[in-house]
């Protein structure tokens, strides 16, 4: 009988975000895509407002697929990784978002969604880092590829003007960023690796597990998606040219008092009142206590590399049990 024929090809299944499809015809271009490839017609999957991508990733993976691509924004690429993490099946990127912030840091094609595609299907596997984090001491986990962030930055995804967005893309975050500027600071401790820092007032928190965020621009010049260990900055701008001092300390090449730098395995971090807060880009209201763990090597994804890529993953594999440093200003 034919359902006990074997399989002809490999079939991948395509959690997408309809509204984030640039056409009619995206699910033809994509079915033709893996024709093309030899790969067998792909299992198509809409995400919807009540479920960004975890249900469908669950069906994907039951169904036996090969690869499960994320096709949206990074809110449908994080919903996604979620499901997978862990699993043996491995996630592709097509990004359709304004951000695509963990595509622009593996080195994926983010202006083609068909050379995105092929990327997939013509790919090789790599594993990279997942972040955990424990939101104001909720039961449940959630999970990061990027950045997560309290205060500042989390105002500038909290108040970007969605229809400036659409017309000039990830401008919309500069100019959100200049409105967002005035604020009161918050004093924060933060422990990384069970050793607590003194109390700092800042306007800020990140944590990040990539380094590429908006605009290509390089807030973590050191962090690497693969080598299992977290990278923090507080930003704390003081006086009337505080945040200059912000911008030296994050872009440029000497130290600035406006930003300290932390990296580990593990951190937590406490505020004294409630901050805005972000996760991927995506504004999730406010919280006033994160703790956030590495997953190393959690989530397989399927593309074709980035030059330099596999050198930089054998490194990671090879320095995965080596002790994180914690380099304090």
């Amino acid at each position: 009988m034919a359902e006990n024929q074997p399989r002809q090809g490999k079939r991948a299944a395509v959690v997408i975000n309809p509204v984030k499809s640039p056409d009619k015809q995206f699910k033809a271009t994509i079915t033709q895509v893996c024709t093309d490839a030899g790969w067998e017609e792909p299992l198509w999957l809409e995400t919807s407002k009540d479920d960004p991508g975890h249900g469908q990733a669950k069906e994907a993976l039951e169904a036996g697929v090969d690869v499960v691509i994320a096709a949206g924004g990074d809110g449908t690429i994080r919903a996604v990784a979620e499901v997978l993490a862990g699993t043996d099946t491995a996630m592709g990127l097509l990004p359709l978002g304004t951000g695509n912030l963990l595509a622009r840091n593996l080195g994926i094609d983010v202006a083609s969604p068909v050379r995105a595609a092929r990327g997939v299907l013509e790919g090789t596997e790599s594993r990279i880092d997942v972040v955990k984090v424990v939101v104001d001491h909720a039961e449940q986990e959630q999970m990061f590829l990027v950045a997560a962030g309290l205060g500042y930055d989390a105002s500038i995804m909290a108040n970007t003007v969605d229809g400036l967005k659409d017309r000039v893309g990830w401008l919309a975050y500069v100019e959100s960023g200049l409105r967002n500027l005035p604020g009161k600071p918050v004093t924060a401790t933060i422990t990384v690796d069970g050793k607590q820092e003194k109390h700092r007032k800042v306007r800020g928190v990140m944590v990040g597990n990539c380094g590429k965020l908006m605009g290509g621009l390089e807030i973590f010049p050191n962090a690497v998606v693969t080598d299992g260990i977290l990278d923090l900055l507080t930003f704390s701008p003081h006086g009337r040219f505080g945040w200059l001092g912000v911008v030296v300390g994050v872009f440029g090449k000497g130290k600035s008092r406006s930003v300290r730098s932390l990296s580990g395995r593990t951190a937590e971090i406490s505020l004294d009142s409630p901050q805005e807060f972000q996760i991927d880009g995506d504004h999730l209201g406010s919280a006033s206590h994160l703790r956030v763990t590495v997953d190393p090597l959690a989530l397989t994804i399927l593309m074709t590399a980035s030059p330099g890529r596999d050198e930089l993953t054998e490194e990671a594999m090879r320095n995965e049990n080596a002790p994180a440093p914690l380099d304090a200003e």
